[in-house]
């Protein structure tokens, strides 16, 4: 191996973590911070040792197992890795890595943020203030819930579920219920006051509030379809900062439209960057542009956490999050 490593960073990462990169490998950065193309991450294969992407770069079998492939490891920008190949890794003899526990909080306190602006119709209030249409105080002008004393149903019990459980628990006063596919550590139960539901379609039947925390893919692609809908209750919410592919768009789309839910915080998309217009107009809805993690301590620290993973690679041990 040389002694600075040629490495490709697919997009912009924070200044700070782009300078430490730089001053440790050959590195080269996508300043444009346009996503690469699949023509692009192919190339980047044969020509770079190392490669960090991120959930813009779609790694598929063709690009993970490329003629001619130089690239050793696979340092992924964020935790999940539905965008990349796994199978395709392991037959192609890659390292791949991710960054978990850094991006806990920020995500978990943007699924809150989702969930009380959605309960206090916050979206519709400050559309309707921002186009001039706000004709002053009524008593019953845009009435949104309360929190306190509701149900959250947790779909999905990891690291980011458990800490929007935290903060809905002991801030608002809220009821904690939850669907994984085996129960959560009874240590957690107990801290939280969390109960297990094994079917999905129960919890959501006696969920107020419905957030998602689990991994995109083949596996969940659709997991929230209009089975599910039907049997929420017609008040309930849906918050999501997991990954859009989880929920069939049209379905959710159809339930807000006719008031089959009461409203949706959504911060993924199955097609982002597009969202569709029936989505945009649907009444009752916060839409943000994928926000989870965005703040400058996490995101540093996601890059931080990349960087010490290919340390580990480039100095001959086995990198701390692989896969």
């Amino acid at each position: 191996m040389p002694d600075k490593p040629r490495i490709l960073v697919t997009r912009k990462w924070p200044d700070r973590v782009q300078a430490l990169i730089a001053e440790r490998y050959d590195a080269t950065f996508n300043d444009d911070d346009i996503a690469l193309t699949s023509a692009q991450l192919a190339a980047a294969m044969r020509d770079f040792d190392a490669l960090c992407p991120t959930i813009t770069d779609r790694l598929d079998a063709s690009i993970l197992g490329v003629a001619g492939r130089r690239v050793q490891i696979i340092a992924n920008y964020g935790a999940g890795v539905d965008h990349i190949d796994l199978p395709a890794v392991r037959t192609a003899e890659l390292i791949a890595t991710n960054t978990p526990g850094v991006l806990t909080d920020a995500t978990a306190d943007i699924a809150i943020t989702l969930m009380l602006m959605t309960a206090r119709r916050a979206g519709e209030g400050e559309r309707e203030l921002r186009a001039g249409q706000w004709t002053g105080w009524r008593p019953t002008h845009l009435l949104g819930t309360s929190l306190r004393g509701k149900t959250l149903g947790l779909v999905g019990f990891g690291r980011i579920a458990q800490a929007m459980a935290e903060r809905a628990r002991f801030g608002f006063g809220m009821n904690i219920v939850y669907f994984s596919r085996r129960p959560g550590a009874q240590d957690d139960e107990r801290r939280l006051d969390a109960r297990y539901v094994p079917a999905l379609t129960d919890m959501v039947a006696h969920s107020d509030v419905v957030s998602l925390h689990i991994p995109g893919g083949a596996e969940t692609r659709n997991i929230i379809d209009a089975g599910i809908f039907a049997r929420m209750a017609p008040h309930a919410i849906l918050i999501n900062t997991a990954r859009g592919d989880v929920v069939d768009e049209s379905a959710l789309i159809d339930a807000l439209e006719t008031g089959r839910i009461g409203g949706a915080g959504l911060d993924v998309f199955a097609g982002e960057p597009h969202v569709s217009q029936r989505l945009r107009d649907a009444p009752n809805t916060v839409l943000l542009p994928h926000l989870g993690s965005a703040t400058r301590e996490t995101r540093e620290a996601m890059g931080l956490r990349a960087l010490a993973n290919l340390d580990d690679w480039r100095e001959g041990r086995v990198p701390r999050d692989s896969l």
